[in-house]
């Protein structure tokens, strides 16, 4: 008999596929492998959610209390929890108890971008796996939390990171790099899980070399197709959110971030593929279509955001919410552009984007200037104020998509900068950046809105303003959607009407997407507190807005009063 408990206990390829559909747990990063944080428990709903209380919080505990984005996971009776500084805890899921942590031994001259985060795990097997701030991957046994293997990513000197929660499909474990800031080269790996042992890698910067069972896989893209000279060699395109994947495409969809450096002059042409979706076939590791949102991109505007599958108008199709402040609607099996529109109100960098072509529109005064232009001394060029602020009009903030309301829940920002480039050459380990910057909000009376989506019209059909920028990801359950706000409350509207029904203040800002789960019949909901990120140490005139939030690091959780 316990040889039979230990099997169930385990996490297999096929309830991973269903993990969506099976609301008891939260096995996977997005709450189901295509990422539309959606479950269909309704116990709490918008009659009952008065009711709603906290029955445990879980403190992460030292002095390590730096952003805490991590999205817990749920299975057999435990929650899986990352922490700031590459922590992993595992807890009781009904009482909170600690049952385990690994704290991974961080070296000196880590160069982690954007604060000392991690967001979340992935489970498989017995083991649970998490990236770590010095570019390795440990996996753990989930009962004892002892080391089972450990693989090194990449080369931390260098500048490469690790933050993302990684992602199992088709029995891979597949993962990105973070680092973009660095000159380092963006690709996807794939992993057996259970040994960590590299299976195929797949660059997404053109011309590097992709491989397959230690062979060579092709060439990724046409050297110097669209990379002048060996600008491609530090190229950037991190892909450092990590990704989703839809079984019934057979694809995995990773976002790419920035190409390398930030001033857009020094590397004429399209730089493929970074600033894009690509869409790999996991079994043969090659890009099967890719979708460039920001074509040499002169404002930082990474294409990381996630891709979200969903079903529309008899199509399987995908949604992404781009920090270069426009949703587009693409069709998931070929990477067609379905639609394209605003869901920020400023954006000043591309008047719209070509339906037909799938390109945007620039607007060609809006790009930062050369520096090396006839008429300026050689160490700026002009100066421009776009709109959104490279932070974006939505960050690394997950939104949810639900198929009740056929609607998606994007935790959006308004602000601007001014960004001007600057002369520079690459240096290894050194920020590869060539442009200065200032963000600047737009509005007196609020920087983040959660908006409810249409993807069909791109009409915004609700929004909440927030005087904080929201660096929140969103959940749905039933009738009702969750998010946090840095200001430190978690809170509940309707999904239809965007009406507030509940909110919950934990102490610190909420900077981590929401779960729910059911255990013993009942249905809990959870959410890491911690605020940080990337707004207190990038955020210009934004930063002093909220210089006011203090810092924490604890996990709560909440069910129905009885």
């Amino acid at each position: 008999m316990a040889a039979t408990a230990q099997v169930s206990a385990q996490v297999t390829d096929a309830m991973i596929a269903k993990d969506a559909a099976t609301p008891e747990n939260v096995l996977t990063w997005g709450m189901g492998t295509q990422g539309q944080r959606h479950s269909d428990l309704n116990d709490v709903n918008s009659k009952t959610i008065s009711k709603l209380v906290p029955v445990w919080s879980m403190s992460f505990g030292g002095e390590k209390q730096r952003g805490q984005e991590s999205q817990p996971l749920v299975h057999n009776g435990k929650m899986f929890v990352t922490a700031s500084y590459s922590r992993i805890f595992a807890v009781d899921s009904k009482t909170g108890k600690k049952l385990w942590k690994y704290e991974h031994r961080l070296p000196e001259g880590i160069m982690p971008c954007c604060d000392v985060i991690n967001r979340g795990a992935a489970l498989y097997d017995n083991l649970v796996i998490f990236g770590t701030l010095d570019a390795q991957l440990v996996a753990l046994d989930q009962d004892t939390g002892k080391v089972v293997w450990r693989e090194k990513i990449d080369d931390y000197s260098a500048g490469y990171s690790y933050s993302a929660a990684p992602l199992i499909a088709e029995g891979l474990l597949l993962t990105g790099v973070s680092g973009g800031e660095f000159g380092v080269i963006g690709r996807v790996e794939a992993r057996d899980p259970k040994t960590g042992k590299m299976v195929w890698t797949r660059p997404v910067v053109e011309g590097h070399m992709g491989y397959k069972d230690g062979k060579e896989n092709g060439i990724t893209g046409t050297t110097n197709a669209s990379w002048p000279g060996e600008t491609w060699k530090t190229g950037g395109a991190a892909t450092w959110l990590g990704g989703t994947y839809d079984p019934k495409t057979g694809l995995a969809y990773f976002g790419t971030g920035n190409p390398g450096p930030w001033n857009s002059h020094v590397r004429q042409g399209d730089n493929l593929y970074s600033a894009s979706t690509v869409a790999i076939d996991v079994k043969s590791g090659q890009i099967k279509w890719h979708y460039q949102t920001t074509p040499n991109d002169g404002w930082d505007y990474d294409g990381v955001n996630e891709f979200i599958t969903f079903d529309m108008g008899g199509k399987r199709m995908g949604a992404k919410a781009d920090r270069n402040g426009f949703f587009y609607v693409i069709d998931a099996e070929n990477g067609k552009l379905q639609n394209a529109f605003p869901f920020v109100k400023k954006v000043t960098w591309a008047t719209g984007v070509d339906l037909k072509t799938g390109r945007p529109n620039f607007d060609p005064a809006n790009r930062p200037g050369d520096p090396t232009a006839a008429g300026g001394d050689g160490t700026k060029g002009k100066s421009v104020f776009s709109a959104p602020g490279f932070l974006g009009g939505k960050n690394q903030m997950p939104m949810a998509y639900s198929p009740k309301t056929g609607l998606f829940y994007v935790p959006s920002n308004e602000w601007g900068m001014e960004i001007w480039n600057e002369p520079i050459t690459y240096k290894k380990g050194a920020a590869y950046l060539g442009a200065g910057f200032t963000i600047k909000p737009l509005n007196d009376d609020y920087i983040g809105a959660m908006r409810a989506v249409d993807p069909k019209t791109g009409k915004i059909v609700w929004e909440v303003k927030n005087n904080a920028p929201l660096w929140g990801g969103v959940l749905t359950a039933g009738d009702l959607v969750f998010w946090g706000t840095p200001e430190g409350y978690l809170q509940a509207a309707d999904a239809k009407t965007g009406k507030i029904v509940w909110k919950f203040q934990t102490g610190s800002g909420i900077v981590a997407p929401p779960i729910t789960w059911k255990e013993g019949g009942e249905q809990y909901i959870s959410v890491v507190s911690g605020w940080g990120g990337a707004v207190p140490l990038w955020g210009g005139e934004v930063a002093k807005r909220v210089n006011f939030l203090e810092q924490g690091g604890s996990v709560w959780t909440f069910k129905l009063a009885k």
